[in-house]
């Protein structure tokens, strides 16, 4: 089993600035749209959001990538391709892994920047578009379904929702540290996880407390935890603060 560590969302250079947290809801804003988008910023009630965010450069009447798509049913739809999900595969990633998704945040009280987990996805399955988009997804008006991205464009899918309250436990960044510093489970070694091999990446703290210096760049982070448990205990932990409401 997998656990990919997959950032999303508005940052200093998609979109100019971090998400936003209103009334302790994070509120992941999509990014910009590139190759197609049927869906903009005023559409998801996000317009006000996006332009203060974007500091004016982003308006409600502006396309974006609205992509992760968490579903009413409790189901989420996401697409990747290129570089990202040609990393993915040769990860081994498949269905029945987990994406939790990531990105940069600003403290609802101080406007600290910080990097936090708003969301998940259990895959049940991967498609290929390269052979045809289901009717499903062109009627959702998922950007992926709408045009073709790269030659590899592929949807995973399968139980996902998205975070209703920003608890600490779904924080990355230390208390007071910049974004890209984690507070990493015990369980995550040097190794294992694509991407983060150099050993100045792994640092303690005081009293022990285990750090990562997260990559500044790369959209999937995958971590290989074959049998353990402590990983998928973790797991279970972060996917029931997600769904507590």
């Amino acid at each position: 089993m997998r656990i990919i560590f997959s950032r999303k969302g508005f940052d200093s250079s998609a979109g100019g600035g971090p998400s936003p947290i209103v009334d302790g809801r994070p509120l992941s804003l999509p990014i910009p749209a590139g190759a197609a988008s049927a869906t903009t910023y005023g559409d998801l009630g996000l317009g006000e959001l996006a332009a203060k965010s974007s500091r004016g450069r982003i308006h409600a009447r502006d396309l974006c990538h609205h992509d992760p798509m968490f579903r009413n049913d409790g189901t989420c739809v996401f697409g990747q391709c290129g570089a990202a999900q040609t990393h993915l595969e040769r990860q081994g990633v498949k269905p029945g892994d987990v994406f939790v998704f990531f990105g940069l945040f600003a403290d609802e009280d101080t406007g600290e920047p910080h990097h936090r987990i708003f969301g998940y996805l259990r895959t049940d399955e991967m498609i290929s578009l390269a052979n045809g988009v289901p009717h499903d997804l062109q009627e959702m008006r998922h950007p992926h379904a709408l045009a073709m991205h790269h030659r590899n464009d592929c949807i995973w899918r399968g139980e996902g929702v998205e975070a209703a309250r920003a608890s600490d436990a779904l924080r990355l960044t230390v208390p007071g540290g910049p974004p890209s510093l984690w507070r990493r489970p015990d369980w995550l070694k040097r190794g294992g996880l694509s991407y983060h091999d150099r050993a100045d990446r792994w640092l303690r703290g005081k009293h022990a407390q285990r750090r990562l210096q997260s990559v500044a760049r790369g959209q999937e982070f995958v971590a290989d935890i074959g049998r353990r448990q402590a990983p998928r205990d973790w797991l279970d932990r972060i996917i029931a603060e997600i769904r507590a409401s």
